[in-house]
């Protein structure tokens, strides 16, 4: 397993990335980012997680509130901006949670793809993904895994190929909000599912490299998905769900 290398652009020497599949657990991720303090900027990440390859398709999976309307403006907007929103509506339970668990719809997903993209990214840190990684890396696809590291299993980075931090790159693919808010300012959607497990202390063991590293990040390319409709005004789009605006943030339980 490699980590990626933020500083150092040396993926161009071991070949192109080929088709990339990108797949986002909602839940874990917003759990994830909020825990460090950093409001994803969904496009811009799209763009970095590509890298030099070329987008097959970008899946973000999300539980959902059917009577929330802001939230089914922010899946509309995901849909023209590159991603396959792939949802469930949250159930409640006798203890009174809601919570909408795709964890199988991302595992089948990458599973019946595989063959049909060279490259799967999972951005996710539960554990459960483990099993799911290891069969789509003996039909022959490189997986990499994106979280940030004190979230994500050391199980789930030792299997991927590569592991990507985010902490590391979180200048690159955080939203930029104006006149200085605060985090707990900004018009976000506060999940109704409980978080991810607590933050792995133990950092993972270090393991000699023996694939290449992941793709460099090359912010001047990108490819939207098969059908996708994308707003030439990539920025402009992001900023209409801004502060002022029904933008709302999107969850999903692992």
């Amino acid at each position: 397993m490699n980590h990626f290398d933020s500083a150092n652009n040396i993926s161009l020497q071991f070949g192109h990335r080929g088709k990339v599949a990108i797949f986002i657990d909602g839940n874990n991720l917003f759990h994830a980012a909020r825990f460090h303090n950093i409001d994803i900027d969904y496009n811009k990440l799209l763009r970095v997680l590509l890298g030099d390859g070329r987008l097959f398709r970008a899946f973000f999976y999300t539980g959902v509130d059917a009577g929330a309307e802001r939230q089914q403006g922010f899946l509309l907007w995901m849909r023209r901006n590159g991603f396959r929103v792939v949802q469930k509506e949250l159930k409640t339970f006798y203890d009174g949670t809601r919570k909408a668990n795709l964890d199988v719809e991302i595992a089948v997903d990458m599973l019946s793809l595989a063959g049909r993209y060279d490259t799967a990214v999972l951005v996710s840190g539960d554990e459960d993904f483990v099993y799911a990684v290891n069969a789509v890396a003996y039909k022959g696809c490189r997986v990499e895994i994106v979280g940030f590291r004190s979230n994500t299993a050391p199980k789930l980075i030792d299997v991927a190929d590569c592991f990507i931090d985010l902490g590391d790159i979180a200048e690159k693919v955080r939203k930029e909000f104006p006149h200085g808010l605060k985090y707990e300012d900004r018009d976000i959607h506060v999940s109704q599912q409980p978080p991810p497990p607590a933050p792995f202390i133990q950092p993972p063991p270090v393991i000699a490299a023996v694939q290449p590293p992941c793709a460099a990040i090359h912010e001047d390319v990108f490819h939207p998905a098969i059908g996708s409709i994308i707003d030439p005004n990539g920025a402009e789009g992001v900023d209409q769900f801004g502060p002022g605006s029904d933008f709302v943030r999107v969850t999903d339980d692992q």
